[in-house]
């Protein structure tokens, strides 16, 4: 029974190591296979305050949520042998595959669940440093390898919504004191 929650903190460490090595490492370059992680997820989470639309859809609809889909499942069925000599450990990692992606779902369909459920993995996607939080099912490794930094509710967050406010109302305003063209003015009978 130890080896349930073994496998679930192996797979913490896992997910950790992948999410910055592979994800974030490799993933950077333009042709990798994972470069959609990088160039995709983080680039629309950022503009849309974590929302990433693709996780309004099916898995198989989407090729990087087929990739994180088919990725989880080849790591569970890579482990599957060594369930027959250690059952329980297995099962932790199958747990936390689990787990990965139903909260990483979750977390870009409902941004506000992630902010107030998934803190860290907010964090990660919204604060400064996007090469940090590398954790998404909860933060153990971030904490024992140094990696957590806060983002949301500190000062620097509530400075960076400030100026992002100011510049859709600087926007707002040039945009109401254009004048109208012909075709936008209104006919009067």
């Amino acid at each position: 029974m130890i080896g349930f929650p073994v496998g679930l903190i192996a797979a913490n460490f896992g997910e950790w190591l992948i999410h910055k090595y592979v994800l974030h490492g490799e993933g950077r370059k333009k042709d990798a296979f994972f470069s959609h992680h990088w160039t995709q997820h983080h680039r629309d989470s950022r503009k849309e305050d974590g929302l990433d639309a693709s996780y309004k859809v099916g898995w198989w609809k989407t090729e990087p949520r087929k990739r994180e889909a088919l990725g989880l499942v080849a790591i569970a069925l890579a482990f599957a042998p060594v369930a027959w000599f250690a059952p329980w450990f297995v099962a932790g990692l199958w747990t936390h595959a689990a787990l990965y992606y139903f909260v990483h779902k979750k977390s870009h369909q409902d941004p506000a669940w992630m902010r107030r459920h998934l803190r860290w993995h907010y964090d990660h996607h919204m604060g400064r440093n996007q090469h940090a939080n590398w954790c998404v099912t909860y933060p153990l490794a971030d904490y024992v390898l140094r990696t957590r930094e806060p983002w949301a509710d500190t000062a620097d967050e509530a400075a960076a919504r400030e100026r992002i406010a100011a510049r859709r109302a600087k926007k707002v305003a040039a945009a109401s004191a254009e004048p109208l063209r012909p075709s936008q003015r209104p006919i009067l009978l």
